[in-house]
């Protein structure tokens, strides 16, 4: 009799959710496709996601930040260690990636691989020789787009420095550039870019029309390398490149001209009680602008209250805003927790967006410091580059 009851017992919930079950949805046809707008809304961003569990699958997800229904609209693959460009003015995002023919062993393949914007999908390719493209975390200034977006310079590392120089729109190689003891490419001028280097100089080339080097300019001691190192992405206010060092020193570089030029001025994103130690710049993309391109604008600075030695990049707690021209912050704002990457829309009210390494991404009012809403870890396993729509 036990036995009986049990089983009515289990045929009875089973009949009472039959009664109330909603009606099966109806089919969908298969594929189905759908395209991205050619111009996207200044809402949106580039998400570089490096996948550390899988970082020959990473990937760069295509987010609205608006949006907290369906934020992710779209995914573009950049494989092992990839680096990324948007260009709006020729509707393409570009990856350089680097491709083995057994997965992680084998044959090596570096490439520039070229998507469609509105449907995400490969336009062409343009292989990279010599197996020398530079493989690291990726950070915006290993690969840059110079010349009105028509040309493409590559960082390469062996360990010897250089730059492969690569015409996107004719898809071919236009020359290499030795970069003894220099790193990343910052554009500057009509058609040139500029490196820092590893005894604190700087180096300025502008290249011809062939895409070979037309004029070169070393500057020295323009970076403190051993009390004042800095952060290698900086924040763009026109044509003025902010850099933030390990202990919060802001320095300007106009790269409008030939040659990069350094601010006379220097601001600090300045101190507070509560660090311990101290407070200092922690993450990996850790200073972002509202600049426009009269060149004025805020800055904001990704700060941790436990600064120390060999803390840069642990990620930060608080952005603090500074305001270059006056030299000083003018206010601060909580994340509510810790936070690897920041950047800002730029939209006409632009929204400030803070990223964690574990795939957070929260929204902030930067006028009013609160938090507007929190996209969750629904987009990426580990953001690791914003880019915003430019």
């Amino acid at each position: 009799m036990a036995a009986l009851l049990l089983g009515a017992a289990c045929v009875l919930p089973a009949a009472a959710h039959a009664a109330t079950a909603p009606a099966p949805l109806a089919e969908e046809p298969i594929p189905a496709v759908t395209t991205l707008p050619q111009n996207w809304p200044a809402s949106w961003l580039l998400v570089h996601d490096l996948n550390f569990a899988s970082i020959i699958d990473g990937k760069l997800a295509i987010v609205d930040t608006h949006d907290t229904v369906q934020p992710l609209k779209g995914l573009v693959r950049a494989s092992q260690f990839a680096s990324s460009q948007i260009s709006p003015a020729n509707h393409e995002i570009y990856t350089a990636e680097t491709f083995y023919t057994r997965l992680t062993r084998g044959e090596r393949t570096d490439a520039i691989t070229i998507w469609d914007m509105a449907t995400l999908q490969p336009k062409g390719e343009i292989v990279l020789p010599g197996g020398k493209r530079q493989l690291s975390v990726t950070y915006r200034n290993i690969f840059q787009l110079i010349n009105h977006d028509s040309w493409a310079l590559v960082a390469n590392f062996t360990p010897a420095q250089s730059v492969t120089v690569v015409d996107l729109a004719g898809r071919k190689l236009l020359g290499e550039i030795d970069l003894p003891g220099c790193s990343h490419i910052y554009p500057t001028g009509e058609r040139g870019f500029t490196s820092f280097c590893q005894d604190g100089s700087l180096i300025s080339i502008q290249l011809d029309a062939a895409g070979k080097v037309q004029s070169s300019k070393t500057l020295t001691n323009v970076q403190d390398i051993d009390r004042q190192p800095h952060f290698q992405i900086p924040a763009m206010i026109g044509k003025v490149a902010w850099f933030v060092s390990y202990h919060g020193q802001l320095k300007g570089f106009d790269l409008s001209g030939p040659v990069a030029v350094p601010l006379p001025r220097l601001a600090n994103v300045g101190t507070a009680e509560g660090g311990a130690p101290e407070w200092r710049p922690g993450g990996w993309q850790v200073i972002a602008s509202d600049g426009t391109s009269d060149g004025k604008g805020l800055l904001y600075v990704l700060m941790s209250p436990n600064g120390k030695e060999g803390s840069h990049k642990d990620g930060g707690t608080e952005v603090w805003v500074v305001d270059p021209v006056a030299g000083k912050r003018v206010s601060r704002i909580a994340l509510g927790g810790v936070f690897s990457s920041i950047a800002m829309t730029h939209e006409a009210q632009p929204r400030l967006v803070a990223a964690s390494a574990d795939g957070l991404i929260d929204i902030f009012d930067p006028a009013t410091g609160q938090k507007v809403h929190s996209l969750g870890r629904t987009t990426a396993a580990n953001p690791t580059l914003l880019t915003p729509v430019p």
